[in-house]
Order: structure tokens, then C-alpha cells, then sequence
């Protein structure tokens, strides 16, 4: 039997306490799951709350570190329709993606897309599930409605502004730090508008650019930081949907402004998902996102790919900011 190996933790802290070492083989396949030997994996902000101590896997998930893989099916279990051993693959995880190989139930892997490279398919389950989840399924955005993404430099907000450009045509706005290279790279991906966040006022901008109207949906990972401007710069019917907590976690929501504008404020998680609400986003995700990502209306934004060995590094360079799109870890051979 081949060992496996993966990326621990020698206890809660920095990116120095990322230890790569032989683990047990995790049990499995069982009823329903699928083995999986990793060939690579993606950085996402919450493998860095982990690390850090600030967001305990769900019960019965992996506490390795890893909430997305790409691979080959190393073995089936029982009921498994549609995949057999050797099936090229990447899947959602709830934990486990920083290993040589995981254990993951069925209906939260997806076929590799076509013109997609076996490494790169391993940074696009997280993205298009809480893309999908979020911004399509949740907020229900429709052809005609302008579309506001935080952090569109990030592998969200790269992916965001993709999908919303190619599945429902509309105004795309994304901000992001004040760099030049990270405005340019979002307008090149779609966004109508790319706006500095640590320069403008965002509120002011997209009022200028949809004529005092707002955006309809916005796609926030800032959390209480952003809460009151968000509400400020929502559309009448407009849907707020918060994903992350950069900018904290607690803050004053002014119902009045809300209920004037009618609008919705939605947090949503992927993680703590039941398997058979992930596997109705995955199901989701490859019925209408994967053709627009076969075809290249969707291309996966990486900024550079380190060996597993390396997942401090990458950790460092998530937490600087100094990245465009998603960073990948592959197994070292």
C-alpha cells in the first residue's frame, strides 16, 4: 500500500507550523464515497483561519487543511454510479485537500473540464460552487441587473466576474486593493468598473456608473467593515450576500435604509453545507458553469503553483495579498 502523506499542523499559529509528514490512509471509500490520489490542491482564506485557529472543520470532515483536489479516482464505494478508478477528477471537500490522497462523497466531484489541465482543475470546485451558490442560486441575479464583487482580484472575485459576464450579460463592477495590475487584470476578465477601494469611494462610483441606481446584487467578503455601505449602495430590490469576515464581524445594520430599498441582506458558508445540498450546488455547477468554462468564456485565474511541501510560502503570500486569482499546491512526486 502507498503511504499517504499531507500537510499538518503542529497547532494553531503562522504558516511556520505547516509540517509535511506521512498521515494514516483515511478509511474508505465507504457507501456513496469516492478515493481519490491528489495531484494537486488550492489555497483558499479559510485553510488560513484554520491554521490560525479561527474555523474548526465540521464533524466527521478531515482536519487537514484542503477544501478542493484534482486527481485520479483511486477506488469506488458501494452505490457509486459514474465514476470508476482512473476517471481524471476535481471535487469539493469539507477538509483533507492538503494530501496525497482523500476520501470525498460522490456527488461532489466533477468531471476535469474540457481544455482544463489536470493541476488546474484542482482551483475551480470552491470558486464555482460558491459562485453558483451564492450569486446565481441565492440572489437569483437576472440578465439586466449590474452585478458588484469585493475583492475581484481574489479567486472568488476572478471567477465571479467571469461567470456573471458569461451566463447573464449585464454591468459587472468589482473592487479591489489600489494596484494597478489587479484593476487591469479585473477589467480584463469582464468588470465594466474596477474600482480601488483604498482610494475611492466605491458607494460614489457605482452610484456615478448606473446613474443613482445601485447594484443589485453585491458579493461581499469584507463582512461588518462593508455592511452599512453595502446597504447604502444596494438597488431597490438589491441582494446583498456576505461571504466572509475580513472586516470583522459585528456591525450596526440600519433596517430603515433596508426596508426603504427592499432589499436582502443573505451570509452564507459552503463548508457546514449537508453533503446533499453540496451536491445539489456541484450538480449545478457542472449542468451550467463547466460549458462556459469548456468554451473559454471562464478561463481559471492562477497566480502560481507551489509543491504541497511548500504550503507555508503560499499561506505568506495569501495573507500579503500579493496574489491574482487562486494559488495551487501539488503533490511532489
Amino acid at each position: 500500500m502507498t503511504a499517504v502523506y499531507a500537510v499538518t499542523m503542529s497547532g494553531p499559529g503562522g504558516p511556520e507550523v505547516l509540517q509535511w509528514r506521512e498521515v494514516p490512509d483515511p478509511a474508505g471509500p465507504g457507501e456513496g464515497e469516492v478515493a481519490i490520489d491528489v495531484v494537486a490542491s488550492a489555497v483558499n482564506r479559510a485553510d488560513l483561519l484554520q491554521r490560525q485557529g479561527h474555523y474548526a472543520p465540521p464533524p466527521g470532515a478531515s482536519d487537514i487543511l484542503g477544501l478542493e483536489c484534482s486527481g485520479r479516482i483511486a477506488a469506488v464505494g458501494s452505490g457509486v454510479d459514474g465514476w470508476k478508478p482512473g476517471d481524471e477528477v476535481c471535487a469539493l471537500l469539507s477538509g483533507g485537500g492538503y494530501a496525497t490522497r482523500v476520501v470525498v462523497p460522490a456527488g461532489q466531484v466533477l468531471p476535469v473540464p474540457d481544455g482544463v489541465d489536470l493541476v488546474t482543475a484542482a482551483g475551480l470546485p470552491e470558486v464555482a460552487s460558491t459562485v453558483y451558490s451564492t450569486v446565481f442560486q441565492r440572489a437569483a441575479i437576472a440578465d439586466g441587473e449590474t452585478f458588484l464583487v469585493h475583492g475581484g482580484a481574489s479567486g472568488i472575485g476572478t471567477f465571479a466576474i467571469q461567470a456573471v459576464r458569461a451566463l447573464r450579460p449585464k454591468a459587472v463592477i468589482a473592487t479591489t486593493a489600489g494596484t494597478q495590475e489587479k484593476l487591469a487584470h479585473c477589467r480584463e476578465l469582464g468588470a465594466d468598473l474596477a474600482i480601488s477601494y483604498r482610494d475611492d469611494d466605491f458607494v460614489a462610483r457605482v452610484r456615478e456608473f448606473t446613474g443613482g441606481r445601485g447594484a443589485d446584487v453585491v458579493l461581499d467578503n469584507m463582512g461588518a467593515r462593508y455592511l452599512a455601505r453595502n446597504v447604502d449602495v444596494l438597488a431597490p430590490d438589491g441582494r446583498l450576500v456576505v461571504i466572509g469576515l475580513q472586516g470583522g464581524v459585528k456591525a450596526e445594520l440600519n433596517l430603515s435604509a433596508l426596508l426603504y430599498k427592499r432589499g436582502a441582506v443573505h451570509a452564507m458558508s459552503l463548508r457546514n453545507r449537508p453533503a446533499e445540498q453540496k451536491a445539489a450546488i456541484v450538480a449545478g455547477v457542472r449542468a451550467e458553469v463547466w460549458p462556459a468554462v469548456a468554451d473559454g468564456r471562464i478561463r481559471p485565474v492562477i497566480d502560481r503553483v507551489l509543491p504541497l511541501t511548500e504550503a507555508g510560502e503560499a499561506h505568506r503570500v495569501v495573507e500579503g495579498f500579493g496574489h491574482v486569482g487562486k494559488i495551487l499546491l501539488t503533490v511532489p512526486a
